[in-house]
C-alpha cells in the first residue's frame, strides 16, 4: 500500500517555474512513478514517468525540454520541475505509483490528490 500527497501548485504567470513534490508513504522505493494532469472538461494526460532508480524518464511532448520528473527515495519524494509554463499547462497534477512505468493512467494502483496549477498571461 502507498499513499501519496502532492504539494507545490499555485498561481504562476506564463513563462514561470513551478516545482511540485508529491511525498509518498509505504514501500516507495520499489515503485515506478507517474505525473499527469487534468484540466477542466478534459481526460486526465500523462506528462511523466520514471523508474524505482530515476534511470529511466520518459514525458509526453507536450512538456519535453520544459518538465524534468526525478526522485529522492531516501526522501520517498518524486519532482515536477515545471519551467517555461505556458497557459495549456494549467491543470490539477496528479502523481501516481505502479510497478512499471506507463503512460497510461488505468496502469496505476495509487494515486494523490491532486495539486492545481493555473498558469496566467
Amino acid at each position: 500500500q502507498v499513499q501519496l500527497v502532492e504539494s507545490g501548485g499555485g498561481l504562476v504567470q506564463a513563462g514561470g517555474s513551478l516545482r511540485l513534490s508529491c511525498v509518498a508513504s509505504g514501500r516507495f522505493g520499489s515503485y515506478a512513478m507517474g505525473w499527469f494532469r487534468q484540466a477542466p472538461g478534459k481526460e486526465r494526460e500523462f506528462v511523466a514517468t520514471m523508474n524505482w532508480s530515476d534511470e529511466y524518464t520518459v514525458y509526453a511532448d507536450s512538456v519535453k525540454g520544459r518538465f524534468t520528473a526525478s526522485r529522492d527515495n531516501a526522501k520517498n519524494t518524486v519532482y515536477l520541475q515545471m519551467n517555461s509554463l505556458k497557459l495549456e499547462d494549467t491543470a490539477v497534477y496528479y502523481c501516481a505509483a505502479n510497478y512499471a512505468t506507463s503512460r497510461y493512467a488505468y496502469a496505476y494502483d495509487y494515486w494523490g490528490q491532486g495539486t492545481q496549477v493555473t498558469v496566467s498571461s
